[in-house]
């Protein structure tokens, strides 16, 4: 007849290397993976900074001119052009990964990484200018 073991609280612990807390920072493209995600949430502040512009819009012409005062102060200055670069480092990585995310083919061949990151570069160029055209036109 077999026995079975007694019961013990004891339990071998599995060897783990400890990892820093900074671990990303040793090496360069952990450093920027680490950036392009924070860059999110510049991101999501440019979506709500856009609703409460749209909110101050709609509720009259003296809510948005305080909206507009506000946005003049040097400390919102300061946020937006750190958020502007953050969320252009954001597009900028984002078109890059593309290649990697959707590999198109073409007649049984994989296209080069170009030919996909480029037309989205192209569609943000020409979407950029016809947004500056309607801005700048001078009326």
């Amino acid at each position: 007849m077999k026995q079975t073991p007694a019961y013990t609280l004891y339990r071998p612990k599995w060897y783990r290397k400890r990892v820093s807390t900074y671990w990303w920072s040793r090496q360069w493209s952990y450093f920027i993976f680490i950036l392009r995600e924070l860059s999110s949430i510049f991101v999501a502040y440019f979506v709500i900074l856009v609703m409460l512009f749209l909110n101050a819009l709609s509720r009259g012409g003296a809510d948005f001119a305080r909206f507009q005062e506000w946005l003049k102060s040097p400390l919102m200055l300061a946020l937006n052009f750190v958020s502007f670069l953050f969320v252009l480092f954001h597009a900028i990585t984002w078109f890059n990964l593309a290649p990697a995310a959707m590999p198109v083919r073409f007649r049984g061949r994989r296209l080069p990484d170009w030919m996909v990151a480029a037309p989205n570069y192209v569609a943000w160029l020409a979407i950029s200018a016809v947004i500056a055209w309607f801005l700048l036109r001078g009326e």
